[in-house]
Formats: structure tokens, C-alpha cells, sequence
């Protein structure tokens, strides 16, 4: 699966990982997040996301 980078602080979704503190389980693709979900690390927005290539 793809992961994908926080533009404004270089977090990188893990959707092997998923983001156990806001809930969502391992496997998540980063399409399958809420609308409402947020960077755990800054709070950035989903569109201030980009893929990750790797």
C-alpha cells in the first residue's frame, strides 16, 4: 500500500501501520481515512498530504 507525507512536517502515513491513537486500525488505505482526520503530529489537513514515493 502506499504511504504518504505530510507536506507541512514530514509525517508519513504507514497504512500497514494505520494510526492507533485516532482510531483507525492497521490496513487503512490513506483513501480509506475520515474526511475529518488529521496529522497526529501537526494537524495538518488530509489535503496537505502527497504520496510518498519511495
Amino acid at each position: 500500500m502506499l504511504k504518504w507525507i505530510c507536506t507541512v512536517c514530514g509525517y508519513v502515513y504507514d497504512p500497514e501501520e494505520g494510526d492507533p491513537d485516532a482510531g483507525i486500525p492497521p490496513g487503512t488505505p490513506f483513501e480509506g481515512l475520515p474526511d475529518d482526520w488529521v496529522c497526529p503530529v501537526c494537524g495538518a489537513t488530509k489535503d496537505s498530504f502527497q504520496p510518498l514515493e519511495e
